[in-house]
């Protein structure tokens, strides 16, 4: 899965932002994709991510010799006892120049362990970059179908407030005739203006979470793009044992955590390596001479080289127990990153069946609000006949369109419900569907 998450990314990092929405209408992928491009957040790990691995190159680097040069002039102002000066002695001060080729041999495993380290601290900023995907991934699916469940709370609305306003009509009619008392007026009235408000809420939360969007997206918040897509809710039916399997197999923030528990073992052996005498093998050229090129320029001129090869090893044998006590920190440390460990896989298990819960609990729900709306519509119907008829009242008519717009108030709430859900339960499982298995791809 990590593979395909990687390779869907690769993609999705050279496409061009402005060919992602060259269609007017934006889809939920097509958010997706935009938001895995734009989004800062994503941004600010692939760049952590290219640092780790940066540095790894790095530590690589360390495995290889190292060749030094230095050029230097010296020049003695007073003795307190001169020497005898020969003829090779030179009057005027020592140009130096110094050649150090140096190649550790044994370091206690410390290059080793060092260099494993950043490998993992690059592959666990690697996964960090995959987790930061899968949760925008759900932030955006969020957002979009509280979105969509905005837009059909709206078109609720702006129906309920349809009905009313005919049934203020026929209200109004039936009083002018004599057939209807002034308070069905009235409330008929009060009820177009609560239906009003309402629908200027809903408005206001549709705006909201586009704002959300766009935001989520790079884009500002007065962008003003159609976000279209339709809340049908698809079957899942996977079960509980599969769920984990797959947390376990896939969720980054666990492969974090087991490269945590790695890197503070390599945190141990660098520390111990200082138990150890480091050797290394080095190889010096120096030439020294009276002028700046350390040539022989005249008789009395004075040059002279020297080369040196050697194994040198160096042994700090006692130091007041600070490596005793780091080793025993590096220890600890391990150990906590170990527990860590243990503990966010129980709350990773904890968190799928959870996930899966609220995910059938919807489904359920989902049912229960069909027949609910279905009763609401029905009842609704048979309200307007009987007031037809003069043997309903004005209430009756205006409480089953306040049912109705509950019912589909409640519908699409659970349509909403059991996809946001669904894609939590995605994210808990460290699965990448940036679609849902929604139509309209």
């Amino acid at each position: 899965m990590f593979l395909r998450l990687g390779a869907l990314c690769a993609v999705i990092f050279f496409v061009s932002p402005a060919t992602l929405f060259a269609a007017e209408q934006v889809t939920l992928v097509d958010a997706v994709k935009r938001a895995l491009v734009a989004n800062p957040a994503v941004h600010s790990a692939k760049a952590a991510s290219d640092a780790a691995e940066a540095g790894r190159k790095s530590a690589r680097g360390a495995f290889g010799p190292t060749l030094t040069a230095s050029y230097g002039y010296s020049r003695v102002l007073q003795e307190s006892q001169p020497v005898q000066r020969t003829d090779t002695t030179p009057y005027g001060g020592m140009f130096a120049a110094v050649i150090s080729f140096n190649q550790n041999l044994f370091t206690g495993f410390k290059l080793l362990s060092t260099y494993q380290k950043a490998a993992l601290q690059a592959e666990s900023q690697q996964l960090n970059l995959r987790l930061t995907q899968l949760n925008l991934v759900a932030n955006v699916q969020s957002a979009f179908l509280s979105y969509l469940q905005a837009l059909d709370n709206v078109r609720s609305q702006r129906d309920s407030l349809t009905r009313l306003k005919g049934q203020l009509q026929i209200t109004k009619a039936s009083f002018d005739v004599g057939l209807r008392p002034h308070l069905d007026v009235l409330q008929a009235e009060v009820d177009v203006s609560r239906a009003e408000s309402m629908l200027i809420t809903a408005e206001n939360s549709r705006e909201t979470y586009k704002a959300q969007i766009n935001t989520l997206l790079g884009l500002p918040v007065t962008a003003n793009l159609e976000y279209v897509g339709v809340l049908s809710p698809v079957p899942f039916h996977i079960g509980l044992e599969s769920c984990l399997d797959t947390a376990y197999r896939q969720r980054p923030d666990l492969g974090i955590a087991a490269k945590a528990v790695a890197i503070a073992g390599k945190d141990v052996k660098i520390v111990q390596s200082q138990y150890y005498p480091p050797i290394s093998a080095y190889y010096d050229t120096t030439g020294i001479g009276d002028n700046l090129g350390l040539r022989h320029v005249h008789r009395d001129g004075y040059r002279t080289n020297r080369w040196e090869v050697g194994v040198m090893g160096t042994w700090t044998v006692f130091e007041w127990g600070r490596t005793f006590y780091a080793d025993q920190q590096a220890r600890f440390v391990e150990s906590q990153m170990r527990a860590d460990e243990a503990s966010l896989k129980l709350n990773a298990g904890f968190d799928v069946k959870s996930k899966l819960l609220a995910v059938r609990d919807a489904e359920k729900l989902i049912s229960v609000a069909t027949k609910g709306l279905e009763q609401a519509q029905e009842a609704y119907k048979q309200a307007q006949a009987r007031y037809r008829a003069q043997v309903g009242t004005n209430f009756d008519v205006l409480d089953a369109s306040a049912n109705l717009t509950a019912a589909e108030t409640t519908l699409t709430g659970a349509k909403a419900g059991y996809l946001t859900a669904l894609s939590a339960l995605y994210a808990a499982m460290g699965e990448l569907k940036p679609d849902l298995g929604l139509p309209g791809k």
